[in-house]
């Protein structure tokens, strides 16, 4: 019997995929011509990526950067366009090179289809890197 996954279901299997530091298991919810946008980046980072390899390698040090705890608040929104939901989400950690709190909130907009994320929108908190000390800009990322 085979179950079909909801894209709320597959988003959650991400996150605790992200808490596990399981990049490549991560990655590989992704479509091969995915799309990952970041409409808030700052200077110096990506405003997008195309493809699955530059999602992988875009994330692939992820966890030496940025060691993730959980996500105590995740509200995910179902809307009428057709594999997409509407993410707000909180991550909580450390920056691992500084061991600064690491605390962002996020909306996210990610779209589906045949259980892989084709666009994925991250509208993250670019305020939480005005302060140097928790800035993981500058590094390889």
């Amino acid at each position: 019997m085979t179950t079909t996954r909801t894209p709320a279901d597959l988003y959650r299997h991400g996150l605790r995929l992200l808490l596990e530091k399981d990049i490549p298991a991560w990655v590989d919810l992704w479509d091969d011509n995915g799309i990952f946008e970041f409409p808030f980046a700052p200077d110096g980072m990506p405003e997008r990526l195309e493809g699955k390899a530059a999602v992988a390698d875009y994330m692939r040090d992820y966890p030496d950067h940025i060691d993730l705890h959980d996500f105590p608040q995740v509200l995910i929104h179902e809307t009428t366009a057709a594999g997409t939901i509407v993410v707000e989400m909180r991550g909580v950690g450390r920056l691992v090179q500084t061991d600064a709190p690491f605390d962002m909130t996020y909306i996210a907009v990610v779209t589906f289809q045949n259980g892989l994320i084709t666009r994925y929108r991250d509208y993250w908190n670019p305020l939480v890197l005005q302060d140097p000390a928790t800035d993981f800009t500058r590094s390889s990322r």
